[in-house]
């Protein structure tokens, strides 16, 4: 198992599953991505992280 130091390293590694039972059968592979085991369950940790990420390196974001 895998140790993150933060729960900034878990955003937008997202997992991805094969749903290989429903797609037996089919011409190609079907592939669902977990995105409630972002760190806060939402698919808007990712855009989120990069909207704080970029204020903070252009020094739009004051501590505090």
């Amino acid at each position: 198992m895998k140790i993150n130091k933060g729960i900034l390293e878990l955003v937008g590694n997202t997992p991805l599953v094969e749903l290989d039972k429903i797609s037996s059968g089919l011409s190609s592979n079907i592939y669902v991505k977990l995105e409630g085991s972002n760190p806060t369950g939402s698919i808007k940790d990712r855009v989120a992280y990069y909207f704080i990420e970029d204020a903070e390196c252009r020094g739009l974001l004051n501590p505090g």
